[in-house]
């Protein structure tokens, strides 16, 4: 039995950088508690996808209003581990480089992010969810009853994001080296730290774990006995 079938449900907001474990971590928390996970990240990669397979990236960087007609028309799901655009799974395709590459710039834009922002909050609004991203916790769940901030040194996360895409590709010849990786990560901080609108940054009330050295199941421990001081009654 789960900790939710036994206390009040509360929403659990899981921010930080690129790499940093945010997803993992978030979820096998969710199963760990029995709640619903909700993979932000995924949502922004899924639009940017849109946005690269409709070859409307380099219009957007001239007209970044015209995003719009691509917010009026998408559909994103999730079912389990599995992400779906407009009916499609795209659960790998979402995760490769050339996404990576363009998904800050999409992530920058107000339209994208008010979008996502309300179906973000109508998926959390009844409780229960583990969500991560970048600003779940200042921005999109401010009132969120557990708040966590990941960070990791950008060297294991670069080592992180090689394995993931040496795992889904099988070849490293096909795989950036882990300068450029970590290269495009820090670029990624950069954008994601300085852009307008929904500025990567901790909340004051957040806590804030640093994942370098823990394995997964550790950072997991660590949260989920932060969720249980939470949820106690």
């Amino acid at each position: 039995m789960s900790i939710g079938d036994e206390t009040r449900k509360i929403v659990i907001a899981i921010d930080g950088p690129a790499a940093s474990g945010k997803s993992t971590t978030a979820r096998l928390l969710a199963r760990k508690l029995g709640y619903i996970y909700i993979d932000t990240g995924a949502m922004y990669r899924s639009v940017t996808l849109k946005a690269l397979e409709g070859g409307l990236l380099e219009h957007l960087r001239e007209n970044p209003d015209a995003i719009e007609s691509l917010l009026d028309n998408v559909d994103i799901a999730f079912d389990g581990d599995r992400v779906f655009l407009d009916g499609r799974d795209v659960t790998d395709a979402i995760r490769e480089n050339r996404v990576s590459r363009h998904v800050s710039f999409i992530s920058s834009l107000k339209p994208v992010r008010d979008a996502l922002k309300q179906m973000q909050r109508n998926m959390g609004g009844r409780r229960g969810v583990v969500m991560d991203g970048r600003d779940i916790g200042t921005v999109v769940f401010p009132d969120a009853e557990l708040k966590v901030f990941l960070i990791a040194d950008v060297s294991e996360r670069a080592r992180r994001r090689y394995a993931e895409l040496l795992q889904k590709s099988g070849d490293n010849n096909s795989v950036p080296s882990l300068e450029e990786l970590e290269q495009e990560i820090l670029q990624r901080d950069r954008s994601d730290a300085a852009r307008t609108h929904a500025p990567l940054k901790k909340h004051e009330d957040a806590v804030e774990v640093d994942t370098s050295s823990l394995t997964i199941a550790e950072q997991v421990a660590l949260v989920y006995n932060l969720a249980l001081e939470k949820t106690a009654v």
